[in-house]
């Protein structure tokens, strides 16, 4: 029997997760804020950083454990501070969807003026976390906010708010890269360009869930603008992800280890893609989560290269 939802509960977070539990009360509705209750989409804007560190270990830098650890409590603070600005900017229409009016903001749990209190105190712990690398790194982190900043706004004025996403989340390709290189180039440029991709793949099939909500109230997105071609478009963006991935890999020297281990997440995009079916509750968003054991398998396939 599932587990019933407690009054003040998001709808679109797992019934009975840690936050419910057990935050004390007066935080439950900043966590929820925050998504601490739904901790995929820190993990989804960590992978990239960790990809990049692996990568970067291949190609001749030490594999920085301690790095990636950094960059784990930066993607959580950071995504976060993310979620609580997307939900100031987004409350009006967050009212309008059945899966996210049972969000703090437009359930009236938390003010805009104490979310956006909220918003700094996690920003500056991500800032606490950007300020352990090089300069190069903190220009880098620094400039990602202007990506943040316009990605709510996106899906109000362009069909390709997903993309906008995967500009966004992807950033870590780039700093995880130059914290530990201390410059960029060709391969971070490849993985990044390849993390966008899969970005796009994997939030077309999380917009599957609201196409009709954002139809009815104008919101945009690559799930509406696909329509029927939904699968075969993201079989497309997967597919191109993958073989930026692998090129990446293999401009640092990666090889057969590589190329074999990645068939591990290879084989989970693939089942996301043939399993797919919009039309099925819950299918979208299990599809979706399954991209975190995707960022897992490419993290472990780089490191296997590097360690074998």
């Amino acid at each position: 029997m599932p587990t019933p939802r407690r009054p003040g509960t998001v709808a679109d977070a797992q019934a009975g997760n840690w936050v419910d539990r057990s935050a004390p009360e007066w935080l439950k509705p900043y966590a929820r804020l925050a998504r601490w209750d739904r901790p995929i989409g820190f993990w989804l804007l960590f992978w990239p950083c960790a990809f990049a560190i692996a990568l970067a270990a291949i190609a001749g830098a030490p594999l920085d454990w301690q790095a990636m650890v950094l960059m784990l409590i930066g993607a959580i603070a950071m995504r976060g501070a993310g979620c609580t600005f997307n939900d100031i900017v987004d409350t009006d229409i967050d009212m309008k969807v059945a899966r996210t009016r049972s969000r703090p903001i437009p359930s009236g749990q938390v003010s805009r003026r104490k979310a956006a209190y909220f918003l700094v105190a996690q920003s500056l712990v991500g800032l606490v976390i950007l300020i352990q690398f090089n300069a190069l790194t903190i220009g880098l982190g620094v400039a990602s906010l202007a990506l943040v900043a316009i990605y709510p706004f996106m899906k109000r004025i362009t069909w390709w708010p997903q993309l906008f996403l995967g500009l966004a989340f992807s950033w870590g390709a780039i700093v995880g890269w130059t914290a530990t290189m201390g410059s960029f180039g060709l391969p971070a440029a490849l993985l990044y360009l390849g993390t966008i991709l899969w970005v796009i793949g994997y939030d077309t099939i999380y917009a599957l869930q609201d196409i009709e909500d954002d139809a009815l109230i104008g919101v945009k997105s690559t799930a509406r603008l696909f329509g029927r071609r939904a699968r075969q478009m993201v079989a497309l963006f997967y597919a191109g992800a993958v073989a930026l991935w692998l090129g990446a890999g293999i401009v640092v020297g990666g090889g057969i280890i590589l190329v074999i281990a990645a068939l591990v997440p290879v084989g989970i995009l693939a089942w996301q893609v043939v399993t797919l079916d919009a039309a099925r509750p819950g299918n979208p968003l299990v599809r979706f989560k399954a991209n975190h054991w995707v960022g897992l398998a490419l993290t472990m396939a780089l490191v296997a290269e590097f360690v074998l």
